[in-house]
């Protein structure tokens, strides 16, 4: 075997013409997997070793993907490692370049016509290599991409749900500060952001940003703070809003701690005791902490300071028992004032109370005389006063599927008259039934009312009553009527809203209604009643 080394640069010389922009490819080979058979040797990419993709032949005969040839030429024509591997490397034909490479269609078809099998776990794709490169590669829902930020292979169906909920590595925003972080840094930039919403402990308040948290520890009136008295012995730890409150309730304890003070001071000044300074602050030294006799007793006192100093303390103390005294005074003449305006506070509270009584009683008053007015309205609506009326009841499928459940078993009609100052009557409809038509039958009843000018008329009722249920086509009407009973109750003069309804439990036979019956037309049936004047 015999190799001849050629110079580079010759080879770099040679044009380069762009490939066409049908033969152009961004991917290299097809997996091997792919296949269904074994791949035969001639159609293997020389330089990524997997199935040619849009194969490109070069001078020497040997294939290559279209994109592995561009690659390998991006930089000029280049010798042929594959000749050189075989043995067969011929300096003027073993040379890449793309001037004198072509297309190799006959093996693009021979590829193409391979049988493929789609090679994602739990996909049953199969089919031919040209189906596959045109219709299933990189649409597989079962293919596994490589996340670009956390590396983790993932399913392509589920890309977008694992960028935006799963990956450890995803970026977000603050919704707070709008701060950009990692997702893994999201406690501790929880941590410090100046924007984070807290909860104040004390009162309860939320969503205070953090920047702000320590300005509203200062002013929150539930935060607890120790007397500033605590010095001189006050224990209380009170609300910071209530500060004011309490010394003003506590001067007598302050005063009495002040003068507990004050008195040890005294004593201790007269039983011979000393005040050693120390950075200001005066700190007591009784007799028993007397420094030694002699020369160092007479340096020690000189540098101590003697009982002038003491007097100049009580003085001040004594000062400040007189302020409090005036700040006494001064509080008590406050809280009298306070107590006189709440006293005024109270009566105008109990004086709105009052009105707003005497207000809600007129509105209930308004809302009763109202609602009588509607009802007046709705009657006169509907209302005849010649003893005949027409009942029109719409919607009867679901007023009769609420009857059958039990919800509203009966309906009652408007009111309606024998004349403008007769009898007050109304019907009463079952649709479902009623006593022995229950579930088989419609049923009627005719019902007197309490009307305004019964104590004019003459009772018993006793007028003939026609029911009708109406054919629309104005053929063949459901007829019944009765003459009433005059030893009912039914028919008595009314003492209460209405009377005991009395009328036809077996009107109409529910087997009518069904299917297209003249009777029910657009879901509305009509009910007419007749009251037979005669002789009133």
């Amino acid at each position: 075997m015999i190799t001849t080394a050629v110079p580079v640069g010759k080879w770099k010389a040679m044009a380069r013409p762009s490939l066409p922009s049908s033969l152009d490819s961004t991917l290299p080979g097809i997996s091997r997997e792919v296949l269904s058979v074994s791949m035969e040797p001639k159609y293997q990419c020389q330089q990524c070793k997997e199935i040619l993709r849009k194969p490109f032949q070069a001078q020497c005969g040997h294939r290559f993907c279209v994109f592995c040839f561009k690659q390998l030429t991006s930089s000029g024509p280049i010798p042929c490692e594959a000749c050189r591997s075989e043995g067969i490397f011929e300096e003027a034909t073993s040379i890449l370049n793309i001037a004198v490479a072509f297309p190799d269609n006959a093996a693009r078809r021979e590829i193409d016509g391979l049988p493929a099998k789609c090679p994602n776990d739990g996909c049953n794709w199969s089919g031919t290599l040209k189906e596959y490169e045109g219709q299933h590669e990189g649409q597989c829902d079962f293919e596994r991409v490589k996340c670009e930020a956390c590396q983790a292979l993932i399913l392509v169906s589920e890309k977008d749900r694992h960028n935006e909920r799963e990956c450890e590595a995803r970026t977000l925003n603050c919704k707070y500060c709008k701060v950009t972080f990692n997702f893994k840094e999201i406690k501790a930039h929880d941590e410090i952001c100046q924007k984070f919403p807290m909860q104040c402990k004390d009162c309860g308040k939320k969503k205070i940003p953090r920047e702000k948290f320590q300005e509203h520890s200062k002013s929150c009136a539930k935060s607890k703070l120790a007397c500033q008295f605590s010095e001189i012995g006050c224990r209380a730890v009170v609300d910071n809003g209530k500060q004011q409150e309490h010394e003003q309730s506590s001067v007598m304890e302050h005063l009495r701690l002040m003068l507990s003070v004050l008195s040890s001071v005294r004593l201790r000044a007269e039983g011979g005791g000393e005040w050693q300074e120390d950075s200001g602050l005066g700190l007591y030294r009784g007799p028993e902490d007397a420094p030694p006799a002699g020369a160092h007793a007479a340096a020690y006192n000189a540098g101590r300071g003697g009982s002038p100093g003491v007097q100049q303390k009580v003085a001040a103390l004594e000062n400040i028992v007189c302020v409090l005294n005036r700040e006494v005074e001064r509080s008590a003449l406050t809280l009298e004032a306070l107590s006189r305006q709440h006293r005024l506070d109270q009566e105008k509270i109990e004086n709105l109370s009052n009105k707003v009584r005497q207000l809600e009683r007129t509105l209930t008053m308004r809302d009763l005389q109202l609602a009588e007015s509607e009802q007046s309205l709705r009657e006169l609506q509907f209302c005849t006063y010649d003893g005949v009326f027409i009942w029109k009841i719409a919607d009867f499928s679901r007023r009769r599927q609420d009857a059958v459940g039990g919800r509203a078993p009966a309906m009652f009609s408007p009111a309606f008259y024998s004349s403008k100052y007769g009898y007050k009557m109304c019907l009463r409809l079952y649709l479902n039934g009623d006593g022995t038509g229950r579930g088989t039958h419609l049923s009627l009843f005719f019902v007197v009312m309490r009307g305004k000018y019964d104590a004019l008329l003459k009772w018993p009722f006793s007028q003939k009553v026609t029911l009708m249920l109406l054919d629309q086509n104005n053929r063949e009407h459901i007829i019944d009527a009765f003459r009433p009973d005059v030893s009912s109750t039914s028919f008595q003069r009314p003492i209460s809203e209405m009377n005991i309804a009395s009328g036809c439990p077996l009107f109409c036979p529910l087997a009518k209604l069904a299917g297209k019956s003249s009777y029910l037309r657009d879901d509305t049936i009509f009910i007419k009643a007749i009251v037979d004047l005669t002789g009133l």
